[in-house]
């Protein structure tokens, strides 16, 4: 049975029997740079608490009611290391040694703001800026600017779906919201940087376009004022990265408007919170992946970052969810690994930009997608990750 999935992993992924279609090159000069998104919802805080999570241990108590919806199903997740918060500097201090000592050296901290102020931020300030090893690894934001539900994130506790907050921003708020994340974040010393400018990464730059009355004239406006604010803070520009969120097989029409939408606003690369062409068997989704990855490539004239998923299972948020909206066939640590080395060979393959390779994530536990290590896959995402980027060592997954 493993040699007939490791096959069908080489067939759909794009191998010849058990070799690399194009053997992955080592440049000593260029480092990988393997970043894996922070959903920075598992720990305490008094708004979290008053209105989301009541038990006081943040997302955890959705998590731990995940259940099972067919046979095999695994839910609810178990992590190896137990439920533990992810403000707690001993716990990201755990999170560091593991990932550095695999090859993961950056994290993405998922980051918001409604309502003029952010929300969600302890696990990075209180988390990983206070621990001890930070140094080890690299960090930078993506501002999740998304509209919030009630229901969407504990439907234990609402049975509708009213508005909570709408991610929209006005040029007072935006403006405070540039002040610290420039202040608070840019200046540290692990900071992630391109060119020597950091990087600020945006979910929905459809929200962001909403937030200036629709207009992409004052949306360029905003984004050449947070530029300024940051060159008057020292440092020599910014990087701001347009993120596609799930994304998806684009004409080549469409993927031309796309492009010139990207030029036109300014930003500096592209990057995915989930690679696109979601399937519940992941050697199709990865195979739809590397499609829409090749696509988008074609047509930008930006750094593309490529995304790799380790699976996708949001089921403990929606109770009547069915399994052909879950990946569940052939998700393994084996099958993300051979994906993760079409990854690498694509970075290889772009010398002129960092090679930089994105997973989601590092700890999604409520949508099934991360490397921390768990209860039925142990350290295997891990050691993936070891194995193809840090090791080279191919065999083990032919």
């Amino acid at each position: 049975m493993k040699d007939r999935i490791l096959i069908s992993i080489c067939a759909l992924l794009g191998y010849a029997c058990g070799q690399p279609s194009s053997q992955p090159e080592t440049t000593a000069q260029a480092p990988y740079y393997i970043a894996a998104y922070v959903w920075p919802s598992c720990h305490d805080e008094a708004l979290s608490r008053h209105l989301l999570w009541p038990e006081g241990t943040g997302e955890w108590e959705v998590i731990r009611k995940g259940n099972k919806r067919f046979e095999g199903h695994y839910q609810p997740r178990r992590p190896l290391w137990g439920y533990e918060m992810d403000d707690n500097p001993q716990v990201v201090e755990k999170w560091i040694d593991a990932a550095a000592d695999h090859g993961v050296n950056v994290f993405i901290y998922d980051w918001y703001w409604y309502n003029e102020s952010p929300f969600l931020e302890n696990a990075l300030n209180n988390g990983f800026l206070q621990a001890k090893n930070r140094d080890r690894m690299q960090f930078y934001i993506m501002w999740a600017n998304h509209d919030v539900y009630q229901a969407f994130f504990n439907v234990h506790l609402y049975q509708d779906e009213p508005m909570l907050w709408d991610a929209r921003v006005d040029w007072k708020s935006y403006k405070a919201l540039v002040d610290r994340v420039i202040h608070r974040y840019f200046k540290q010393p692990n900071y992630f940087k391109i060119d020597g400018k950091p990087v600020f990464s945006i979910f929905d730059a459809s929200k962001l376009i909403e937030s200036f009355g629709g207009s992409a004239e004052e949306t360029c406006q905003a984004l050449d004022y947070f530029r300024a604010e940051v060159e008057k803070a020292g440092f020599p520009g910014l990087h701001i990265q347009w993120n596609q969120a799930w994304g998806s097989m684009m004409s080549e029409e469409k993927a031309g408007k796309f492009s010139q939408k990207i030029d036109s606003m300014g930003f500096n690369s592209v990057a995915m919170y989930n690679m696109g062409g979601f399937d519940e068997d992941y050697l199709v989704y990865g195979a739809n992946a590397l499609r829409i990855l090749e696509r988008m490539d074609s047509a930008l004239h930006v750094p593309l970052f490529p995304c790799v998923s380790i699976g996708w299972d949001d089921t403990p948020r929606f109770p009547n969810k069915d399994p052909h909206g879950i990946v569940h066939y052939n998700n393994t640590p084996a099958s993300f690994a051979m994906l993760l080395l079409k990854a690498k060979e694509y970075v290889n393959r772009h010398p002129e930009q960092p090679k930089l390779i994105i997973v989601n994530a590092w700890n999604e536990w409520v949508e099934g997608g991360y490397l921390l290590p768990d209860m039925l896959n142990g350290f295997g995402y891990l050691e993936a990750v070891k194995d193809i980027i840090v090791d080279g060592k191919y065999d083990r997954y032919r």
